[in-house]
């Protein structure tokens, strides 16, 4: 196991509160975009977070107004148009391998949306676990306006699971934006909050699933991302097997010895 709460990374702000981690992009002056540097050190973080012992709960939140533009086009789209094959498959595997991190950290993941999230911000936002945004929020899943493919970093597999097959293949396709109000009726957003309560909103949310049981909320997230590859059957079999595991933690114990008490459970994460 190993502590986050020291790290400083280079290429995004980077923050330790409680068992909650803080991640803002700092490039609010073109509205936050990535480049080849930051989803390294994305992807980084987010495997780490498997063995970190003071994080229980992540928190991607915007800056300056806006959430993230996705791939800076002077850093990461210019020299792209410039590799061979070799390269940009190197490429899109790292930023794949960045989605891959996120669903196998083990820690919930909530997204907090301003403004733009548009390409890979928009995925960042679809791969975390819940997602709460504000009524200026635009999201898009631009690939195509750039002359790629809407498939891009997990999209047409996680996005349909969201909002549904029809609906994503029209953001796909078209690369045209969701609004606010689309993305809570379709189900992409979990509520809207008026942007001064939005930071507030998303950290509440993430030290109450923090304060409860962490190991277990681990076991649900491992589950919420396995099972779509399963047969009903077998997952109501992993299901069973995982609960059981879960029955053997010391939360289990305390929030039965609570609940005869009549007290709140304190769960410890194990």
């Amino acid at each position: 196991m190993t502590k986050m709460a020291g790290r400083k990374p280079k290429h995004f702000l980077w923050q330790v509160e409680g068992k909650v981690a803080k991640i803002r992009l700092d490039r609010p002056e073109r509205k936050n975009p990535l480049t080849f540097e930051s989803y390294a050190e994305l992807r980084d973080i987010f495997r780490d977070l498997v063995y970190a012992e003071d994080v229980d709960a992540v928190v991607f939140l915007p800056n300056g107004g806006n959430f993230c533009s996705g791939g800076d086009v002077h850093d990461i789209i210019g020299p792209l148009v410039k590799m061979d094959m070799k390269e940009l498959l190197a490429f899109t595997r790292m930023t794949g391998d960045f989605v891959k991190a996120m669903l196998n950290c083990g820690k919930p993941i909530i997204a907090a949306v301003d403004g733009v999230a548009v390409g890979a911000g928009a995925i960042i936002a679809m791969a975390s676990d819940i997602r709460i945004a504000t009524p200026e929020a635009k999201t898009a899943f631009l690939f195509t306006r750039v002359g790629l493919a809407g498939c891009d970093m997990g999209a047409c597999a996680i996005l349909p699971r969201i909002i549904g097959q029809g609906r994503a293949a029209e953001l796909l396709y078209t690369g045209r934006t969701m609004s606010a109000e689309e993305g809570e009726r379709w189900g992409f957003f979990n509520r809207l909050v008026d942007a001064a309560a939005l930071e507030a909103e998303a950290l509440d949310m993430a030290a109450r699933i923090a304060s409860g049981p962490a190991f277990a909320h681990g076991i649900t997230k491992t589950q919420l991302n396995q099972e779509w590859s399963m047969g009903l059957d077998q997952a109501i079999e992993t299901e069973a097997q995982a609960q059981a595991i879960c029955m053997q933690t010391g939360d289990f114990k305390r929030a039965y010895e609570a609940f005869v008490g009549k007290q709140k459970p304190v769960f410890e994460g194990n």
